[in-house]
């Protein structure tokens, strides 16, 4: 498999004289799969163990539950707290090791945890996030229990109402372990690196300030060790972040926080961010209690003092201009690609087409649902297209204009699971940027206080020094490796469904695909 790392020697006869003194060494992170349990002594459960006082403590369920949920310590005298969280819940009733039905006292109860009322929403629904966590967790496909209730969000939109046709009889001479989920990023044939990553997606861009340092660790860790990129968003470059450059993107935003030519150099793709989905027309803005000390630092601002990315790039109001942003970048950074991300209006098919002419090499769609709970609540899922009718309608144009083959559709807004993935691509994107997903893995419930300094309860999307030593790295990046398994798992499991080989077959495949709607017409 074609590999992205450029080497040494060939980095100094692309980079500036000076830049090769700027770096250092680049950290390989294990792909090692392994457990990564919660960080909460009692973790949000489906189910609900109960023991009421007729239990004897004779260790049957112990001894019959295969998951862990029932520990009887040595030396003491009862049972600790069920870890309702590592129950499978209903679908253990069919089996022979089900412990409610086996306590010899009867003094085992199951019920469905009431929380699961009040957690997530209707993009992510309650199973969806306890699915993410398994997933997190293990590394493999959740529980029987969350089969289908984690592949599609209770929205009535998007993604939720798009299904798979999948063959009566599937073919099956396709070995799993011959299926390329590889992508190549640069199609123009220029003189820049081939960049080829081993899974269809990268971490999206997510500033220090709009989440943790710790957080962006774990993103780009994890994105080290499964060969694909993470983003810096655009509140600077962490110094913590260089060890990893090879796996970076760094984002220039209008706002134009902590960009130096310094950043620029170090890595392979460069991103251009024209507009967000979830907040088109209305620039970034960063609350005063989330500018910390650090985050002030890094953005080169005042300590306290909210900040706003404007709205557009005042130097840009045509496709000639964006010509000159792309050329600046690629004279500063020889080896780069650039990435040029735009929000989904209705002539998006015209934007992604002149900013193929323009020179970019991927084309990165951000649709209408995405956003964290950063973005305003009157912006929300209001304004911009929504990313399933913006990939159908650019990949079409893109088509039509001999260009579709020159250039990379990556797409993002709502990409939550496995499935999204596979239904992005065969809309017609190649790959897909995910976000809130990684912050998921990490133990987020959506309570959609992102953009406030001490709203985060969990310590993801913070800036605050209490709250971020919640999270340890190692942990936080093994939880995003796990999750990145599970997904390519379950990739790979729809392509050999349709006999495929390569997740480049599925680009463009809508007739694989059904639109609930029209079901039948």
């Amino acid at each position: 498999m074609e590999s992205f790392s450029v080497q040494e020697k060939e980095l100094e006869d692309l980079l500036p004289e000076n830049t090769m003194k700027t770096r250092v060494p680049q950290v390989k992170v294990e792909r090692i799969i392994k457990p990564a349990p919660t960080r909460y002594r009692n973790e949000i459960a489906k189910y609900i163990i109960f023991r009421n006082d007729d239990c004897v403590r004779c260790g049957k369920c112990a001894e019959v539950c295969p998951y862990g949920v029932h520990v009887l310590k040595p030396g003491y005298k009862y049972f600790a707290m069920p870890k309702s969280d590592k129950c499978v819940g209903a679908s253990c009733e069919k089996t022979d090791h089900f412990c409610v039905s086996l306590c010899p006292k009867g003094a085992l109860r199951m019920v469905e945890n009431p929380m699961m009322k009040a957690l997530g929403d209707a993009r992510w629904p309650a199973d969806m996030i306890l699915a993410t966590w398994k997933m997190a967790e293990t590394g493999d496909l959740p529980p029987e229990e969350y089969e289908f209730d984690y592949q599609c969000g209770n929205s009535g939109g998007g993604f939720d109402r798009l299904r798979f046709k999948f063959p009566e009889n599937p073919p099956n001479d396709v070995d799993e372990d011959e299926i390329d989920t590889s992508l190549l990023l640069n199609r123009r044939d220029d003189d820049r690196p081939r960049v080829r990553i081993d899974v269809p997606w990268y971490g999206g861009g997510m500033s220090f300030g709009s989440v943790s340092n710790v957080t962006q660790l774990s993103k780009v860790r994890a994105a080290t060790a499964w060969n694909t990129f993470s983003c810096s968003g655009e509140g600077g470059y962490m110094e913590r972040l260089k060890p990893y450059d090879d796996h970076m993107i760094t984002q220039v935003a209008t706002g134009l926080f902590g960009v130096r030519e310094d950043t620029i150099q170090r890595v392979p793709i460069v991103e251009f961010k024209y507009a967000q989905g979830a907040k088109p027309g209305l620039g970034g803005h960063l609350l005063g209690d989330k500018n910390t000390p650090a985050v002030a630092r890094m953005r080169e601002a005042v300590v306290g003092i909210p900040l706003f990315s404007p709205f557009p790039f005042h130097s840009v109001y045509s496709i000639e201009d964006h010509f000159k942003h792309l050329e600046w970048i690629k004279h500063v950074n020889r080896r780069a690609l650039v990435s040029t991300k735009v929000s989904t209006p209705t002539d998006v098919d015209m934007v992604a087409v002149g900013s193929y002419f323009a020179g970019t090499h991927i084309v990165h769609l951000d649709g209408g649902y995405g956003g964290t709970g950063a973005a305003p609540d009157i912006a929300k899922k209001n304004i911009a297209m929504p990313i399933e009718y913006a990939i159908a309608r650019v990949h079409k144009f893109l088509v039509a204009e001999g260009a579709r083959d020159k250039v990379v559709l990556i797409a993002s807004g709502g990409v939550r699971t496995s499935h999204d993935i596979a239904k992005a691509i065969a809309l017609g994107a190649d790959g897909v940027v995910v976000g809130t997903a990684e912050l998921v893995a990490l133990g987020c419930v959506r309570c959609t206080r992102c953009e406030s300094g001490r709203g985060c309860p969990r310590g993801i999307a913070t800036t605050d020094p209490g709250l971020i030593t919640q999270i340890d790295v190692e942990w936080g990046t093994q939880r995003i490796i796990n999750l990145y398994n599970a997904w390519r798992k379950e990739l790979v499991g729809i392509l050999k469904r349709f006999g495929m080989r390569s997740v480049t077959e599925l680009v463009g495949r809508t007739d694989l695909l059904i639109h609930l709607d029209f079901e039948g017409k």
